[in-house]
């Protein structure tokens, strides 16, 4: 990817080293456990997922209380306390997650919120929808707003699932980004009211549809991404990397590997090839109206 010398965005909160982060869960509470969840980008347990969708259920949950709730009070910046976050991953995510703000404020006509980017590592964080936990992945948590990422996922996604290289890596924050447009849309709302009405299956299989969306949006992002003189940062052999990283991380291809079947009633996010047909579409059009929930 050509990012050059690019900004870097500043819309970011460096919990690295620190533990937990101060502000409470901002009463979030149990009604956030499915987004929180079932918005990892890859990894997290299904059964986890499937506890956490029976919790909501039986709080007549659905999605979880989008929108609900008080986000913790931080500030944008460097959290106290000794950060360990790589500089080069830092930079080059936020960097990413810049030309996420350039392209999305275009695409939604000047009318959209930057999300904030949450590094954290080692330890458990707190996002306005409970624990912040690094087995969960990559996720985005409506009531904040916020993405929080440990970026040892980047290593995660390179050696567990033999998906390297920038775009890769890439592909992880524009997804996330993804959800934070289904946010500012209505999308996410919409889906919460869906699911407030379905079963588990039928609730999953809204969830896969919000992930799909994300996908393509991802791929819409990267068609749409050009620096100042107007050149795409996309190069040759990035976009490949990228749909290595969606084949990897579908929910058939990861339930084969973590319980050597397939449960289809069970998918949260699509299969690989659902997966990786998004982002295709998205990248193709570059339009955000294919991406259709």
């Amino acid at each position: 990817m050509r990012l050059g010398d690019e900004r870097e965005s500043g819309n970011f909160i460096d919990d690295t080293g620190r533990g937990f982060r101060g502000g409470g869960f901002g009463g979030g509470g149990l009604g956030c456990l499915l987004p929180l969840v079932a918005s990892r980008f890859g990894i997290g347990g299904v059964i986890v997922l499937v506890i956490g969708y029976f919790l909501l259920s039986s709080l007549g949950g659905g999605l979880g209380g989008l929108g609900g709730g008080q986000a913790p009070q931080s500030q944008v910046g460097q959290a106290s306390g000794q950060s360990n976050l790589d500089p080069a991953t830092r930079r080059f995510t936020l960097q990413v997650l810049a030309y996420t703000e350039d392209v999305w404020t275009k695409l939604l006509g000047g009318k959209y919120e930057p999300t904030k980017l949450v590094f954290y590592s080692e330890a458990d964080d707190r996002s306005a929808c409970g624990l912040a936990q690094s087995a969960m992945g990559p996720f985005y948590c409506p009531n904040d707003k916020n993405i929080y990422l440990d970026t040892q996922f980047f290593n995660e996604l390179s050696q567990r699932f033999q998906a390297p290289g920038d775009f890769a890596m890439a592909y992880v924050v524009a997804h996330e980004v993804g959800h934070h447009v289904q946010d500012l849309t209505g999308t996410l709302g919409q889906a919460e009211q869906l699911q407030a009405r379905a079963s588990q299956t039928e609730g999953n299989a809204i969830q896969v549809k919000v992930e799909l969306q994300a996908d393509c949006y991802a791929g819409v992002w990267a068609a749409n991404a050009k620096n100042p003189q107007g050149q795409p940062i996309m190069e040759q052999g990035d976009f490949e990397e990228g749909m290595r990283a969606a084949e990897a991380i579908g929910d058939d291809t990861l339930q084969k590997e973590s319980q050597g079947r397939v449960v289809p009633d069970s998918f949260t996010h699509g299969t690989s090839a659902q997966r990786m047909e998004a982002l295709q579409r998205g990248y193709k059009s570059g339009d955000p109206n294919v991406c259709k929930f």
